[in-house]
C-alpha cells in the first residue's frame, strides 16, 4: 500500500510520529504552493497558509488540519464542495491567550485589578476563561456575545454599546467573519471608538481586522481610549508602524503560543487525520497538557509571563515580525492557583 504524503508547515511542532505512517514533507509556509502540494493527500498548516482553489484545485488533497483555532485562512465552502475535509483545533490555545490578557493588564493598570470593569466581546473558548479568571480576581464583568445570547437567553448579557460606555477594559475574543448579522470585521470601527466613555484599555488578541487599526491610531492620539494592547494586527506582517509606536504592549501574534497550547493543537490535528484516513491512533511525545487553571492570582498574572520583553523585541525591529513569531520560545501556561 502506498504511503500517504502529508505536507506539514514546518513550524507546527510535535508531529514527528507522522513519519511512521506517511511520507512527510516539512516546508516553510511560503513554500507551500500549488506545485508542492499537487501530489499530497493531506496538509497540516497554520494561519499564514491560505487554503483555497488557487492552492488546491489541481491537487489530490482530501484533508486539511490547521493547528490553530481560526479557520478564516481556509475557504471552507470551496473545500466542502470539492470533498476536502478541513478541521481546526478549537480551544487549543485558549488558556495561553487568557494568560496573555492578564499578564498584559498587570503591566498597564495603575490600581488594584479588582477595581476594574472588564468587557469581554466574544465569550467562547478564550472569552469564557477570561471571564472565569476575571470574576475570581474580583473584577466586574460585562459579556457581549450576540450568538450565545440568542441561543441561551437569560440575563447577564451586554451590548457592545453598553460595554463601550461602562467598561474600563475591553478585550476582543471573536472569530473573524466578514458577513452576516454577527460579522466581526471592523467591529471596533469609528463609531465604536466615538462611543467610548471611560478611555478604556483595549486588547486585541483575536484577529487583526476585528479592530480598524487606522481608526485605533486616531482614537489613541485623540485620547478616546487608554493603553493599547495589540497582538493581532491588520495586514500582518506589514503592521501599522503608528499603532506599533503608540501601543503600550505590542507583540507579533504570539498570545496563544504556549507549550501546552501547541501540544493540544498538534494532538487534535493527529486525531482528526488518523480518523479521516483510518489510521491507528497516534500520540505526540510528552505528557498530555492539563486543563486550564480554574483560577489565578494577581501575583501569578504578574510573574508568570512578561509581554514587555516581546514588545521591546518587536518595537526594536518591526521587520522581524515573522521571525519573532516563528522562532518564539514557547512559554508554560499559568498553574492552578493555590488556596491558603
Amino acid at each position: 500500500m502506498t504511503k500517504l504524503k502529508i505536507v506539514v508547515e514546518r513550524n507546527v511542532p510535535f508531529l514527528e510520529v507522522l513519519d511512521s505512517v506517511a511520507d512527510v514533507v516539512r516546508l516553510p509556509y511560503g513554500e507551500i504552493t500549488a506545485d508542492t502540494v499537487r501530489d499530497a493527500d493531506a496538509l497540516v498548516v497554520r494561519t499564514r497558509n491560505r487554503c483555497d482553489a488557487s492552492l488546491l484545485a489541481d491537487s489530490r488533497v482530501k484533508f486539511i488540519a490547521t493547528a490553530t483555532i481560526g479557520t478564516d485562512h481556509i475557504d471552507l465552502p470551496w473545500c466542502a464542495a470539492h470533498g476536502i475535509e478541513a478541521v481546526n483545533a478549537p480551544g487549543c490555545n485558549a488558556p495561553a491567550v487568557a494568560q496573555y490578557v492578564f499578564s498584559s493588564l498587570m503591566r498597564v493598570i495603575n490600581r488594584p485589578i479588582s477595581s476594574y470593569t472588564i468587557g469581554i466581546v466574544g465569550v467562547g473558548h478564550v472569552g469564557s476563561i477570561v471571564e472565569r479568571w476575571a470574576r475570581g480576581l474580583g473584577m466586574r464583568v460585562m459579556l457581549c456575545d450576540p450568538p450565545r445570547q440568542r441561543a441561551e437567553g437569560g440575563d447577564g448579557w451586554s451590548s457592545l454599546d453598553e460595554i463601550a460606555a461602562r467598561a474600563d477594559i475591553i478585550t476582543f475574543h471573536t472569530p473573524l467573519t466578514r458577513s452576516g448579522d454577527d460579522a466581526t470585521y471592523h467591529i471596533a470601527d469609528e463609531s465604536f471608538f466615538n462611543s467610548l466613555r471611560r478611555a478604556p484599555i483595549i486588547i486585541n488578541s483575536a484577529r487583526g481586522p476585528i479592530v480598524d487599526n487606522a481608526v485605533w491610531v486616531e482614537a489613541l492620539e485623540a485620547g478616546q481610549c487608554g493603553a493599547a494592547i495589540v497582538d493581532c494586527w491588520e495586514n500582518e506582517p506589514q503592521i501599522d508602524r503608528r499603532l506599533l509606536s503608540l501601543a503600550t504592549i505590542a507583540t507579533p501574534h504570539i498570545a496563544g503560543y504556549s507549550l501546552e497550547g501547541k501540544q493540544r493543537a498538534s494532538q487534535m490535528a493527529l486525531d482528526a487525520l488518523c480518523s479521516h484516513f483510518g489510521l491507528p491512533a497516534l500520540h505526540i511525545a510528552g505528557a498530555v497538557p492539563p486543563p486550564p487553571a480554574r483560577s489565578i492570582t494577581a501575583a501569578t498574572a504578574l510573574n508568570g509571563y512578561n509581554p514587555l520583553d516581546d514588545t521591546a523585541a518587536l518595537k526594536t525591529d518591526p521587520t522581524a515580525f515573522e521571525s519573532l513569531r516563528n522562532n518564539y520560545r514557547l512559554r508554560p501556561e499559568f498553574p492552578e492557583a493555590v488556596e491558603g
